[in-house]
């Protein structure tokens, strides 16, 4: 594995009109690290993934993937990602295995090489019975299962999931999370999941609290509790007990 960070983001800024949408945030992240980025609705989780996903380009600041620069080398750094998306991008007109076909092939998989990495993680997800059926057949659980299947086809070191779990009963939120998890251990994935719903940062190595496209705290959940102004031992009421305490100041961010 690199000691170099897997994801490096260096006091990025985003401004959309008279509208900060991120104020220099800076995120680094390791192989193996699962990394929670916690924000309510318009904190700018939106516009970070966009930039991260090559949709936008920062205003300022540096994005990079193994030292690489997106604004340098955009199709080397994009290669290196894999994403989920809020919200869900299979057609549902084609069959799961052509979802997945379409996909190694816009990543320059050959056909014999797509075809066995797509058994392989079918196998690896136990979603082989349903490779065949439309996509708009499947449950929402299952299709989330499928875009994080084809989102490792072309072997990414950096795994995002921006709000992946939105849309699903609680048994299939915690079936994707147990997912992502194992992946981010067994193959060492750096990984950001952006969320609002506390309890799927649990269990990350660190959590990130961005609020108003501010950096609020950084540090392990557990540190977070601690260090939360309220007598708490409830991560959702030392999230809360932030962002609605938020007299953000420039370089002041609570760490670990």
């Amino acid at each position: 594995m690199s000691t170099m960070p897997a994801l490096e983001l260096n006091s990025v800024s985003k401004s959309y009109g008279r509208i900060q949408a991120l104020n220099k945030v800076s995120i680094s992240i390791s192989d193996s690290e699962f990394i929670g980025l916690l924000g309510q609705n318009g904190a700018g989780k939106s516009t970070l993934f966009q930039l991260l996903t090559g949709l936008f380009s920062a205003d300022s600041g540096d994005i990079k993937v193994y030292g690489d620069d997106i604004r340098i080398a955009p199709i080397k750094v994009l290669s290196k990602i894999g994403v989920v998306f809020q919200q869900s991008t299979l057609d549902l007109a084609l069959s799961v295995q052509d979802n997945l076909h379409f996909h190694c092939m816009l990543h320059g998989l050959g056909r014999k090489q797509a075809k066995q990495r797509i058994q392989e993680e079918l196998e690896r997800f136990g979603l082989s019975d349903i490779a065949n059926k439309p996509a708009r057949s499947l449950s929402g659980g299952n299709r989330r299962k499928i875009e994080l299947l084809r989102a490792l086809l072309h072997r990414p070191s950096v795994l995002l999931m921006d709000e992946a779990t939105v849309g699903l009963d609680p048994e299939s939120r915690l079936s994707l999370l147990n997912h992502v998890t194992s992946l981010c251990k067994e193959r060492g994935l750096a990984v950001l999941w952006c969320t609002h719903i506390v309890e799927e940062v649990q269990a990350a190595d660190r959590v990130i609290v961005l609020d108003k496209g501010n950096v609020l705290a950084e540090s392990s959940p557990l540190s977070l509790v601690e260090n939360s102004a309220i007598q708490t031992d409830s991560l959702a009421s030392a999230f809360l007990q932030l962002v609605s305490n938020n007299n953000y100041m420039p370089g002041v961010v609570a760490c670990e």
